[in-house]
C-alpha cells in the first residue's frame, strides 16, 4: 500500500524537514510507504555532486527574482524547482518492493531509479507527450518521434484514454521534461523527481540544469501548447506508481491521517546538510 498526501505549495526548507521526519517514522516502522505531491516556491537546489559554478545567475538577480538556493543531501547536480511543477517525494522501504526479476528481497537504488523514470513516462504518454530515457543519463526526455514509429514502446499508458491515441509525439527536440535525484538511507528512500506541467522555464535560465548544456528544458504546457491541470497530473502520477510498484494507492486528505497525530514538523532548515547522515546512504541522480 502506498499512501499519497498532496500537500500544495510549501517553501523547500519546510519540504526538507517534513521528509526527514516522515523517513525517520519509516525506519521505525511507525509509517507505512508514503509519495508526497507538492509543488515549491521558487528555489534552486544543489546535489552531492554539484558544481556551484552551475548556478550561473548573480545573488543579485536571484534575489530579484524571488529565488532561494539550497544545499541538500540527494544526489545530482543543480535543478530549479518551482510553481507549475509536480514534485514527488517517495518515502519508501525497498524492501517490502522485491526486483523485478526475482532474484533480490529488496529492489535495487539502480531499479528503483528506473521505476521512477518509468513511473513519469506513463503519465507524459497521460497526456499525449512522447518521453524517454537517455542512455547514461537520469531523467526523463521528450521524443520527436510518434510512439508508433518506435521499435519498441517502453511507454505503456496506463488509463483507456491514452490507450485510444493513435500517435503521441514531441513537439520538438530532446529535451529535459523531468529530473530525479534521490536518496537512499538502510533502504528507506527520500528526494525524488521534479515533473514540468505548468513551469515557468525561464527559471532555468539561471542554471545550468542538472549540468547539462547540450538539451533544452521543457514542460509539459510547452509541448501540447496549452496548461494542464496540476491536479489531473497528481492523480495520473499516483495511479502509475501504483501500476509500476505493484501496489494499491491510498489518498489521505491530511497529513495527520499517516499517524492521527501530528508528526512535528519544523519550520527551519537543517544546518549542515551534507553531515545529515553517516549510514549506508545511497545517492542516484
Amino acid at each position: 500500500m502506498i499512501s499519497v498526501l498532496q500537500l500544495g505549495t510549501i517553501d523547500y526548507s519546510t519540504g526538507l524537514r517534513l521528509q526527514q521526519r516522515l523517513v525517520e517514522l519509516r525506519k521505525a516502522g511507525q509509517i507505512g510507504d508514503v509519495l508526497l505531491l507538492l509543488e515549491h516556491t521558487p528555489v534552486i537546489t544543489l546535489g552531492r555532486n554539484a558544481k556551484a559554478a552551475n548556478v550561473v545567475a548573480s545573488p543579485e538577480l536571484l534575489a530579484q527574482r524571488g529565488v532561494e538556493v539550497f544545499e541538500c543531501d540527494r544526489g545530482g547536480d543543480v535543478t530549479f524547482h518551482g510553481p507549475g511543477q509536480l514534485v514527488g517525494y517517495p518515502i519508501f522501504d525497498l524492501r517490502g518492493f522485491p526486483s523485478s526479476d526475482g532474484k533480490r528481497k529488496t529492489l535495487g537504488a539502480v531499479e528503483y531509479v528506473r521505476r521512477l523514470e518509468e513511473v513519469l513516462i506513463r503519465t507524459c504518454a497521460d497526456f499525449g507527450v512522447s518521453a524517454k530515457r537517455i542512455p547514461g543519463l537520469t531523467g526523463v526526455w521528450t521524443d520527436p518521434k510518434p510512439l508508433s514509429s518506435r521499435a519498441e514502446q517502453p511507454v505503456r499508458p496506463a488509463d483507456k484514454a491514452a490507450e485510444s491515441r493513435d500517435l503521441v509525439f514531441s513537439s520538438g527536440d530532446e529535451a529535459k521534461i523531468a529530473a530525479l535525484g534521490v536518496h537512499i538511507s538502510r533502504a528507506v528512500t527520500s528526494h525524488g523527481f521534479a515533473l514540468n506541467v505548468n513551469t515557468d522555464l525561464s527559471f532555468f535560465g539561471l542554471i545550468i540544469p542538472c549540468g547539462i548544456e547540450s538539451k533544452p528544458v521543457t514542460s509539459i504546457e510547452k509541448e501540447l501548447g496549452k496548461q494542464v491541470p496540476l491536479q489531473d497530473v497528481a492523480h495520473s502520477i499516483s495511479r502509475n506508481f501504483g501500476v509500476v510498484f505493484e501496489s494499491q494507492i491510498l489518498w489521505l486528505e491530511t497529513l495527520d491521517a499517516l499517524l492521527g497525530q501530528s508528526v512535528g514538523v519544523p519550520m527551519r532548515p537543517p544546518a549542515e546538510l551534507r553531515q545529515l547522515r553517516k549510514e549506508e546512504d545511497t545517492f542516484r541522480a
